[in-house]
């Protein structure tokens, strides 16, 4: 699998580095064989017009803003190339917890927020459709093989077993502290790597308790719970403001394996 990072960040904004210069962080969103999103985060931003309209299907962990942010925009410019026959592969399939796709339908693609585009331009030309997933139960597309997994977050959301040929990853979804999503990725034979949200740094371990997060402290917990201390482990979710902080105290956990992602950089499994 290939999986492109176009977004890793809990938030956007423009960093300064260590040398003086400036780095963008966007919001979560990654691209995997070119067709599939997980979660939508940053589409447009990081896409161009052609790359967007190879994307057939989205997997969203939940409704929150920085995970759906580029949904809106990505139906927008489809919904044009529908009308001047540009696009003619179908809807682009949302695929969720039915709890998400509800959210989605009140309150952002609700006509007051932005337009429904599962029913515009027409309910035949509609650039997305929504498709919810049940949990732990395997579904297949595009030759890959996803698990939803419930994840303990303040909203409904669910985490990812992404599966191709002989590799496997798993997608936490933001997540505090939780327990079904590592005993399904524990049993997985072709688990090759893990992407894990980290959020915050471990002196704000109370709000990340309360906004369902971890931090380094309670990443290290939680990652052991796979019993694979060796398996190639992504930190993603970070976020802007305490990027340095984070990533300071992750190293201290000395693992060996361990990565903190960055926008457009191309991961392989």
């Amino acid at each position: 699998m290939i999986i492109r990072v176009l977004g890793c960040h809990g938030s956007e904004l423009t960093i300064v580095d260590g040398q003086g210069g400036t780095y963008e962080c966007r919001t979560c969103g990654f691209l995997v064989n070119e067709t599939c999103m997980v979660d939508a985060g940053s589409i447009s931003a990081g896409l161009q017009e052609a790359e967007e309209g190879k994307i057939r299907h989205v997997l969203l962990s939940h409704a929150h803003f920085d995970h759906i942010k580029g949904l809106p925009l990505l139906a927008d410019n489809l919904a044009g190339r529908v009308q001047t026959g540009r696009l003619q592969t179908g809807p682009v399939k949302i695929r969720a917890l039915s709890e998400v796709l509800d959210g989605l339908r009140r309150h952002i693609f609700n006509d007051v927020v932005f337009p429904d585009f599962t029913r515009l331009p027409t309910k035949d030309s509609a650039p997305l459709a929504y498709h919810a997933l049940d949990e732990e139960k395997t579904f297949t597309f595009d030759n890959l093989e996803v698990t939803a997994v419930r994840v303990n977050h303040i909203v409904p959301a669910a985490g990812f077993i992404v599966r191709h040929g002989n590799s496997a990853f798993l997608y936490s979804g933001d997540t505090a502290e939780t327990r079904r999503i590592w005993e399904v990725a524990a049993k997985e034979p072709r688990l090759k790597a893990a992407f894990i949200e980290t959020s915050f740094p471990n002196d704000l371990h109370n709000l990340a308790k309360v906004s369902g997060h971890l931090t380094p402290e309670t990443f290290a917990r939680e990652f052991v719970k796979l019993g694979r201390p060796d398996l190639p482990v992504y930190i993603y979710h970070l976020k802007p403001s305490y990027r340095h902080v984070i990533e300071a105290e992750l190293k201290r956990l000395n693992l060996p394996n361990l990565h903190v992602l960055e926008e457009d950089q191309v991961v392989r499994i």
